[in-house]
This record gives structure tokens, C-alpha cells and sequence, in this order.
């Protein structure tokens, strides 16, 4: 199964994506994951990035359309795959259809995580994290313990303002995909990505009829 997850940052879907990933049995395909993974093992594609990367500048769309056709060819995704964070645009979406066409693959469905902005904000903004062990905590929802709270950072990208600047770059770039694929004859499943982990998950599942 090839399925696309569109939400929102922090509407849920690295963690969703991980969790169906490994219900399905398919590798899940998160573009920043396949960059830092490429650049940890040294590819060429993953050389290539790095340059971009370390001069602050963002990879490419033909960089990034050459990584992901790099991990559909991969013996792990012979069964089909997630993607999370990916396409960003609907020209990343009309490239996908093209590596899927050459790989003789169609997608099977998309998936959006509904989540207001102002939930996004309160989820992302109330972060922190544990700079010694990376471990992330909620101010409201999971309290670091009074030994760790001491310490705890707020990562930059987890600031309202930055928050809300990513919501406003997602509205303008990627909420256009749904429409694109509202469009299409793909199923397009909703489902209300406020709600508990498990119980997203069984949704997404059960729209899926799996």
C-alpha cells in the first residue's frame, strides 16, 4: 500500500506514519529522515545534500525527488510505503505520480490529519526537551519531572512565532495537495487527529478498511 499522510506540523503524522508503517509492513518515507540518513551514510545524493544543508539552504525539489525514488527502489518498499511530510507541493505530487508510474506503482490512498491551528500552537509551543537524553516533554500534558524541569529547553523551532510561520508556509504550499487530491480519484480519508493516539490510529485503520 502507497499512502500519503498530509496534516499540519505537529498534527501527528510521524507518529502516526510510524505506527501504520509497521502495521503494514512498509517502510514509512519522511524526506528529512531519507536527507539525514543519506548524509550519515555518505551516499552520493546524501554528499550532495549536505552541501545545501550546511550552507543553509533548502535541498532542492530535484535532490529531494531523487532520494525518494532512491527509497522506493529499495527492497523494503517492494509492498509500497508511507509518506510523511511528502509531497510538500503539487509539483512534488505530480513528480511522485511520475516514480510511481516509472516503477510501475500507483498510490492506494491519502490520509489528513485534521487539527486547528491554535491546538497545533498549544501542542508545539508547550514542548520542551531534555538537551542530555533528547527526551521531550509537555508542559500540560506530559510535566517534566522537578529534577529535569530545571533543565528542560525549548527547542527555537518549537517557539509560537516560529509555529505559527510554519502553519502560515503549510496553508500556502501544502493544503493546496488536498484539494489537488480531492480532485483525483484517490480516496481521500479525514480524520480528527485531536484525538488519542490509539483511537487515530484505529480510525485511520478502519478507514482504510484494514
Amino acid at each position: 500500500m502507497h499512502l500519503i499522510l498530509l496534516g499540519a506540523p505537529g498534527a501527528g503524522k510521524g507518529t502516526q506514519g510510524s505506527q501504520l508503517a509497521e502495521r503494514l509492513g512498509v517502510p514509512k518515507i519522511a524526506t528529512g529522515d531519507i536527507l539525514r540518513g543519506a548524509v550519515r551514510e555518505g551516499t552520493e545524493l546524501g554528499r550532495r545534500a549536505k552541501g545545501y544543508m550546511d550552507a543553509g539552504e533548502l535541498v532542492p525539489d530535484e535532490l529531494i525527488l531523487d532520494l525518494v525514488r532512491e527509497a522506493l527502489a529499495d527492497d523494503s518498499a517492494r509492498q509500497g510505503a508511507i509518506f510523511d511530510g511528502f509531497p510538500r507541493n503539487v509539483g512534488q505530487a505530480r513528480s511522485l505520480d511520475r516514480i510511481l508510474l516509472e516503477l510501475r506503482r500507483r498510490l492506494d490512498g491519502v490520509v489528513v490529519l485534521d487539527v486547528d491551528d491554535d491546538v497545533i500552537v498549544e501542542r508545539m509551543s508547550g514542548r520542551r526537551t531534555d538537551p542530555e537524553t533528547g527526551h521531550v516533554y509537555h508542559l500540560v500534558h506530559n510535566p517534566p519531572p522537578e529534577e529535569v524541569a530545571v533543565w528542560v529547553v525549548q527547542r527555537p523551532d518549537d517557539r509560537e512565532e516560529t509555529v505559527r510561520h510554519r502553519l502560515t508556509v503549510y496553508h500556502d504550499q501544502t493544503s493546496p495537495l488536498i484539494e489537488y487530491y480531492e480532485q483525483t480519484d484517490l480516496p481521500v480519508h479525514h480524520v480528527d487527529g485531536t484525538l488519542p493516539i490509539e483511537q487515530v490510529q484505529a480510525k485511520i485503520l478502519s478507514s482504510l478498511n484494514r
